[in-house]
């Protein structure tokens, strides 16, 4: 299918296994681009990253005959990342990304580039890029590097899972390598989709998760025989976030038709990781569609330099593939989403800790037994360590390029250790998850509301109630997984 004109987070959630199209609108504006860019070159001036070096050397004139050689040994001497291989998930949206990016018309590339990378999306081809490497300043220099040199048959790829030389994997699939033009190099290396692609893969997951988190804190307020009074809409309509009065509304409804909320309760207030869902998760989910805003916007940007303005008759020199929106905004989301597991860590501790008629720690046999004691202490390391990755990478800056690039966002960092919170929240609530199920089966005869009660069946397919003390691990990876689905749509 041919990219929309404008790319959404929901349309990218739900792209998983589409075959790229460059629409033919796409096509003419890239074309139309490059022959502009193309009769320019024949005026003999002097052109940023086009017919000179780069960064520092900017003022070096690089000959005509010198210019496809000047382009590849860019993308080669940048090709210095290091770390951990990016996952495949995140190449695969760096190339949907670059493909859109290159597409806006304005980067002065050949159609034939902007193809090839839709032929890897197609055909599996995922270059081998790595982590660390770059500042998030002058675009994502280094892990963009990685993901062009298959172009030209440089590199590794995986294709179709199996990790070879991109040389190898180019012949296989039938493709022959490109020799890059004048600008096409800095087109491919400029421009900020490896910061893009992490923090729209945590925001897609923050979405999912987000939901699980007031599925699974109603499944816990039933467990812990929490009131329901804090979720009714007079208190969210005296103080109207958005993000509130809908959590509210949704923990109210699933509770809705509980019988566990018919039983008398003792207590007169709950404590606040129960009470204060709303105002908690609901702050979290302001923020997501805060940063999906940037996001979105961000991704349908021209993020490259210099921009090639056909239209205007220039070609400027600016600082758009400067990471600074992207890097507040996902050491942001990054906290925002460290909230969620801190919470959530609190309501497991108070189901394990022997309260309104619950076993200590939630064990059959206490004593004999320790039941989910440690499972709280693995909540509550992983949270510790996403106070850790909250520390904001935006706040720092270092020089670079002979102090050419004297200010850098440090985005890259940023979006990194955010798919690192992401993961942890994703493993607290599934601790929460397991947790709660323990808890509510402790209650029976009691039974929660017809939805959390589906959501309870379902789970109890891939994680059964423990009776007696058992290897842990298992099912906490089975809760993780669970969580990788949306929750139903009863409870959305």
């Amino acid at each position: 299918m041919a990219l929309p004109e404008h790319l959404s987070i929901k349309h990218l959630a739900e792209s998983g296994a589409i075959q790229l199209e460059i629409s033919a609108a796409a096509s003419g504006r890239i074309a139309h681009n490059r022959a502009y860019l193309d009769n320019i070159l024949k005026n003999g001036k002097t052109y940023y990253g086009i017919n000179t070096g780069f960064g520092s050397l900017c003022n070096v004139r690089i000959a005509d005959n010198e210019l496809s050689l000047l382009q590849e040994n860019l993308v080669c001497s940048h090709a210095c990342g290091m770390g951990d291989e990016v996952p495949d998930e995140i190449v695969r949206l760096m190339l949907l990304l670059k493909v859109h990016g290159l597409s806006q018309g304005y980067s002065g590339v050949r159609p034939e580039i902007v193809q090839r990378l839709a032929d890897f999306y197609n055909n599996d081809i995922l270059p081998v890029v790595y982590e660390l490497g770059s500042l998030g300043a002058s675009g994502d220099l280094a892990p963009l590097a990685h993901l062009s040199l298959p172009l030209f048959g440089k590199g590794m790829v995986k294709f179709k899972g199996e990790k070879m030389p991109a040389a190898e994997a180019l012949e296989k699939a039938g493709l022959q390598p490109l020799a890059l033009a004048a600008k096409e190099g800095l087109a491919l290396l400029n421009g900020t989709q490896f910061m893009s692609s992490y923090t729209t893969w945590s925001l897609i997951a923050a979405r999912r998760l987000m939901l699980w988190a007031d599925v699974i804190g109603a499944l816990s307020a039933d467990a812990f025989m929490a009131k329901d009074e804090p979720f009714k809409p007079p208190i969210h309509r005296v103080r109207p976030h958005k993000g509130q009065i809908a959590t509210a509304a949704r923990i109210l409804k699933l509770l809705s038709g509980s019988p566990i909320q018919q039983e008398p309760k003792q207590q007169v207030q709950d404590p606040y990781s129960f009470r204060c869902m709303p105002q908690v998760h609901g702050a979290t989910a302001d923020v997501i569609d805060m940063v999906t805003g940037v996001v979105e916007t961000e991704i349908n940007s021209v993020t490259d330099n210099p921009i090639v303005f056909h239209d205007e008759d220039a070609i400027m020199s600016g600082g758009n593939f400067h990471g600074q929106p992207l890097a507040l905004h996902a050491d942001f989301l990054a906290i925002a989403m460290a909230e969620l597991a801190n919470i959530s860590e609190r309501r497991t501790y108070l189901l394990v800790s022997g309260q309104r008629g619950l076993p200590a720690f939630l064990a059959p046999n206490a004593g004999l037994n320790s039941g989910f004691m440690i499972a709280q202490y693995t909540a509550a390391a992983i949270v510790s360590q996403n106070k850790q990755y909250c520390t904001p990478a935006s706040v720092d800056s270092i020089v670079s390029s002979n102090g050419q690039e004297d200010h850098v966002s440090m985005g890259a960092n940023a979006a990194t250790k955010l798919r690192k919170v992401i993961m942890n929240v994703q493993r607290v609530l599934a601790i929460e998850l397991l947790t709660a199920a323990q808890a509510l089966e402790l209650r029976r005869p009691l039974r929660s509301s017809p939805a959390l009660e589906a959501v309870y069946s379902e789970f109890r397919k891939h994680a059964s109630f423990m009776p007696q003390d058992d290897i842990l691990h298992d099912k906490l990876v089975a809760a993780e997984r669970f969580l990788d689905t949306y929750p139903p749509a009863i409870c959305s």
